[in-house]
């Protein structure tokens, strides 16, 4: 017993391995990185297919599931699937079978699908054991050629079955249905097109391979989803984005007004963004209109039976159906963003982000490869075929002599290759034919045969030796599938329509909170929280321990507050969403994503009439308006460009013709505002020249008001003749006057 635990433990010491940790961990993490994005999160770009999805069409196929066949469970299916190629869970194949048969996810589906296989709700699909599935027409188009040795096959996850590595895909699946997925480090996101829109592209990029992306978008639109919409960018910004493959589009819900008795009228949504679940969508507004966030409509209602019907009444006729459209698209789901993510396996190993162009190239190079493989196949046939009618001519031709051979020889088979010179295969064939083969119209019909096969072996030689010759090939092969589906209008026809994006009068758009006067309180430690009392005392506000005013502002609820950080971005908060003044708010790092590292610089209620001037560190700035720093999200908007070590240093309101900097070495410059740029965002322009030194602060003034700034002790002093200090932009300035502040602020 002792001996067979010590030959136990020397067997198991021999699999002990010593390494580092984190070279072991390493290891093992990018082996499963490169499995996640190799074998389950990225497309192939030949036939734009997952192994998933390729291993359940090529499993439908082998079970004979053709269109024109009948269904099968899906638990059978997915069994097969399972058990042959794909050793994962069953809910996960079944899952990826249930999309591919969705008409709201699918926009050209490649299975037909029988039972409920969910909806547009969001509703799941029944379990696999009571819905039906076969394959569509699509799916063939893809599959055809697999007997034809089109595509190379492996040995499936335990060497007892074959797989194709990839499908013939004549299809563009890739780019028509598109592809999502997660997976290490990266990710994939392509929406579906239109497969008359890739077709034509596909034959422009025959016809001129090196076609610029501008042209390409003549005839390529852009996305078409299955549940329609309409995409609202501009066409410089598609084209931008599928030039790079990356980007992203705005899509909104299809919408008309219906007309009501007396003047009523009422919103009715046809069709929905790609993705979102109508129910969900409904629920929430329906919430929103509870908590009186959309105080604006009056009823919700979802009458929708197979095809959408969502009906939106408004609250009053006053505001327009524009308008109040545009209120949703701003607060709800009717409008969303699709993010273009085009990251493809190359040949099904290196991850690429592509443009369209190279993806329909990659398309066109994978047809062309299938088309070669299939006439070699072909051309292997026509030569064996070739091979056996020489073979029967010999029969035919010496009838007499051949039937006596068979007849009365002991060994024909050997006696017909010696007597006329066959091969063993011609010999054989000649013994397996049947006696009413033997007809005069027989060798009539081999010989012509012969001769239609040797007129195709002809066109296939010269197809494989001249490449000209295969990409014209392809593009009738294109022209034909074209045609072929042209004839499925629901299919065929695009569904998404392609719009500028119009902005509304601001007129036109309702406030939907009632205005209320408040005052904004700004700690120095960053809490921010809202009084509602127009005419507060500052003194009377309480502050944390430690803590202290910094900014007081005046507002209503219906305004946004523009807070601004030293990283150069500005953060936009509604009013109305801020904390109420009975406690001591909550820090604006809470509220916005500004970063801790970042100081607030400055806070405005937004205003689009005004003007600011932006001054970095090292004092460079510029004039931009208000109305170009509405944020939309909690990361704010960029307004400064800033190199390492740099931060935005001050922002003050446009108020004079007149600008004065003042750097930390306590010079002070005078120059006039119109030698500064007005950008949207930027750098800027040198404002002073500051040697071993910082801008410390920067104002705005009239020459007639005279340039002000504030003591420690917070009087008001005025310097009456401040072009004393004038001077042009980028000088360095002149000292101070005295009693100027020993912070070197302004202190306004």
């Amino acid at each position: 017993m002792q001996k067979d635990t010590e030959k136990n433990r020397d067997s198991n010491s021999s699999i002990i391995l010593n390494e580092q940790l984190d070279k072991a961990l390493g290891d093992r993490y990018l082996t499963y990185a490169l499995s996640t994005i190799t074998d389950r999160a990225l497309p192939d770009s030949r036939d734009g297919l997952k192994p998933v999805h390729r291993r359940i069409l090529y499993a439908m196929r082998q079970l004979k599931l053709s269109p024109n066949g009948s269904f099968r469970k899906c638990a059978k299916i997915v069994g097969e699937v399972m058990g042959n190629y794909h050793p994962h869970g069953d809910k996960a194949i079944y899952d990826s079978l249930v999309r591919l048969a969705q008409t709201f996810s699918t926009r050209y589906p490649l299975v037909e699908g029988q039972g409920n296989f969910g909806n547009i709700d969001g509703d799941n699909a029944a379990a696999q054991r009571y819905t039906e599935a076969k394959l569509s027409e699509i799916a063939m188009i893809m599959l055809d050629g697999l007997d034809e040795s089109a595509v190379a096959f492996k040995g499936n996850y335990d060497g007892s079955e074959e797989e194709p590595e990839v499908l013939p895909a004549f299809f563009p699946q890739l780019l028509a249905n598109g592809a999502y997925g997660i997976a290490v480090g990266m990710a994939t996101s392509i929406p579906p097109h239109n497969i008359a829109e890739i077709c034509d592209a596909a034959i422009q990029l025959i016809k001129k391979p090196e076609l610029s992306h501008s042209d390409l978008m003549k005839v390529f639109k852009g996305p078409d989803f299955p549940t329609g919409g309409i995409v609202v960018e501009s066409k410089e910004s598609i084209l931008e984005s599928y030039k790079q493959g990356r980007g992203s589009f705005r899509v909104r819900a299809r919408y008309h007004k219906e007309d009501l008795s007396r003047g009523c009228w009422q919103i009715v949504i046809t069709e929905i963004p790609y993705g979102i679940q109508k129910a969900k969508l409904i629920e929430k507004m329906a919430d929103m209109i509870n908590e009186k966030k959309l105080s604006i409509i009056s009823d919700l209602r979802d009458e929708s039976a197979e095809d959408i019907r969502v009906v939106i009444e408004p609250k009053t006729r006053s505001i327009s159906p524009e308008g109040l459209m545009e209120i949703l698209f701003k607060r709800t789901e009717l409008e969303s963003r699709f993010s273009l993510n085009m990251n493809v396996l190359i040949d099904g190993k290196v991850p690429k982000v592509s443009s369209l162009r190279e993806l329909l190239n990659e398309y066109l190079r994978h047809s062309r490869d299938v088309l070669i493989r299939r006439s070699k196949f072909r051309l292997e046939n026509i030569e064996t075929r070739l091979h056996l009618l020489e073979g029967y001519l010999v029969a035919f031709f010496n009838l007499d002599k051949v039937i006596n051979i068979i007849r009365y020889n002991d060994d024909p088979k050997f006696d017909l290759q010696n007597e006329f010179d066959l091969t063993d295969k011609q010999a054989e064939a000649i013994l397996n034919m049947r006696l009413r083969s033997l007809r005069k119209l027989e060798q009539i019909q081999l010989e012509t045969e012969k001769d239609q096969l040797l007129k195709e072996r002809l066109d296939l030689e010269l197809l494989l030796e001249n490449g000209q010759e295969q990409a014209l090939r392809v593009k009738r092969d294109i022209e034909s599938l074209k045609e072929r589906l042209s004839s499925h209008s629901d299919l065929f026809n695009r569904r998404t329509d392609i719009e500028e994006f119009k902005e509304v009068e601001q007129s036109e758009i309702p406030e939907l909170i009632e205005s209320e006067d408040v005052t904004i309180i700004v700690s120095k430690l960053g809490w921010i929280r809202v009084i509602k009392v127009r005419d507060l005392n500052p003194n009377e506000v309480k502050y944390r321990e430690g803590d202290e005013q910094r900014y007081v502002l005046k507002a209503t609820t219906s305004d946004k507050l523009l807070i601004f950080g030293s990283n150069g971005h500005v953060y936009t908060v509604l009013v109305s969403q801020l904390p109420g003044g009975r406690t001591h708010g909550e820090p604006i790092r809470l509220i916005t994503d500004l970063p801790n590292q970042a100081d607030i610089i400055n806070v405005h209620v937004f205003n689009p009439a005004l003007r600011a001037i932006v001054a970095s560190s090292v004092g460079d700035g510029f004039i931009i308006s208000f109305k170009h720093m509405l944020a939309q999200t909690k990361t704010g908007k960029k307004l400064q460009n800033l190199k390492s070590g740099v931060f935005t240093k001050c922002l003050t309101v446009v108020n004079g013709e007149f600008v004065a900097t003042i750097g930390s070495n306590r010079k002070l410059l005078v120059f006039n505002i119109n030698e500064l740029p007005e950008l949207a965002r930027g750098k800027g322009v040198r404002l002073q020249k500051l040697k071993d030194a910082e801008l410390s602060d920067i104002t705005s003034f009239e020459e007639s008001a005279g340039l002000e700034w504030r003591d420690s002790s917070g009087r008001k002093k005025v310097e009456k003749n401040p072009l004393n200090w004038l001077g042009k932009r980028a000088q360095s300035g002149k000292m101070a006057p005295k009693g100027f502040p020993r912070n070197n602020e302004f202190n306004l």
